[in-house]
């Protein structure tokens, strides 16, 4: 199959080159032409992002000012020309800010951060009727687009630092927000994030606990080492790759704990709800198990639910079903205990008339 794939390309191709070429030209060509396939992820990446920052204004523009900051995090760890001009400057990255539109600037306000999931993704529409359902509470919201996020290329793609510097830049656009908005009040700052961004809120917690006040984890990536377990090749080569890791898990188990919140729950200091669920397809409960083990071991207090099998798997509490919104209500209610919002949810009908207009 794949020599009558090579043959009909060379069939194509052939004409294209305008001389006869030897086998190893045209090998070389051929590698020239996957490299710049491959590179087109790139591209639609950055396409795809342009128009979900178009959306945003269509789904959250009547309740909130957004925008879209670039601000620095610290220096790569690894830098492959140290000599180069500029090669230690920070990494810049940018950041997107909402600000509920009736607030008086006058006054404080608690600030939350919201980092997103994914071993490389976005901040994107998906989390529309979530942050439509802060502003109604009054919050102010930051959501890093942290080294390694895609839509801003292929450089910035491979800074990716999974459960390490990624942290930093979370930090990064909590401080700024908060050195640069006088509306927000230092003292009532929260962190929430789902999946990969529920990793990020646990290591935020452990690494500052005097920059949180509250935290919140939904199907929290909790064990890398585990995870690389049960997880085919193809994931965990995203992790082995030169520009990231470099090493597998069995090859550096301890590079992985150290990026694992299960394996750091001795530092928990900060007020904190955990959520997952028995049926989530990507994070197997038993990482979360893990780490509620190792929190309890450690003395520390926290609450947690298990949730049996609920539909939606590991989404069952960001989609739109009516269970899923009474799960947020609760997570609304636990970060309000401690950050108290000016408009508080009292109710279930309130969130659904926030996040859909009726």
């Amino acid at each position: 199959m794949k020599k009558n794939l090579l043959f009909l390309a060379l069939l194509f191709f052939l004409p294209l080159f305008g001389h006869a070429q030897t086998e190893d030209e045209l090998k070389e060509e051929i590698n020239s032409l996957k490299k710049d396939i491959a590179n087109l992820r790139y591209r639609f990446d950055h396409l795809d992002k342009g128009v979900d920052d178009l959306m945003w204004y269509n789904k959250v523009g009547d309740v909130a000012f957004i925008d879209k900051l670039e601000i620095t995090g610290p220096p790569p760890k690894v830098i492959k020309n140290p000599t180069g001009q500029g090669a230690k400057n920070p990494v810049k990255f940018k950041t997107y800010l909402f600000i509920p539109k009736n607030i008086d600037a006058g006054k404080k306000y608690p600030l939350l951060v919201l980092p997103h999931g994914g071993v490389h993704s976005n901040f994107n529409t998906f989390y529309a009727h979530i942050i439509r359902e802060l502003m109604a509470q009054e919050y102010i919201v930051v959501a890093a687009e942290y080294r390694g996020s895609t839509g801003y290329g292929k450089r910035f793609y491979e800074k990716i630092d999974y459960g390490g510097l990624e942290i930093e830049d979370v930090k990064a656009s909590r401080d700024f927000v908060i050195e640069n908005y006088d509306m927000v009040d230092s003292n009532r700052v929260g962190i929430l994030g789902w999946s990969h961004g529920g990793l990020i809120s646990l290591m935020s917690v452990f690494e500052h606990p005097k920059s949180y006040k509250v935290a919140y984890a939904g199907v929290p990536v909790s064990d890398l080492v585990a995870r690389m377990g049960y997880k085919t090749q193809r994931y965990r080569d995203l992790y082995e790759a030169e520009f990231h890791i470099g090493k597998s898990a069995s090859d550096d188990v301890a590079e992985y704990k150290k990026r694992s919140p299960a394996w750091q729950a001795h530092k928990l200091q900060t007020p904190l709800l955990i959520h997952t669920n028995t049926n989530d397809e990507d994070v197997n409960v038993l990482e979360v198990e893990h780490l509620i083990q190792a929190l309890k071991a450690e003395g520390k207090k926290f609450e947690y639910k298990i949730y049996q099998d609920i539909p939606g798997g590991h989404t069952f509490n960001r989609i739109d079903a009516k269970f899923a919104r009474e799960v947020r209500l609760e997570v609304y209610d636990f970060l309000a205990g401690y950050l108290k919002p000016s408009k508080a949810f009292k109710n279930l009908r309130e969130l659904e008339k926030a996040a859909y207009g009726f």
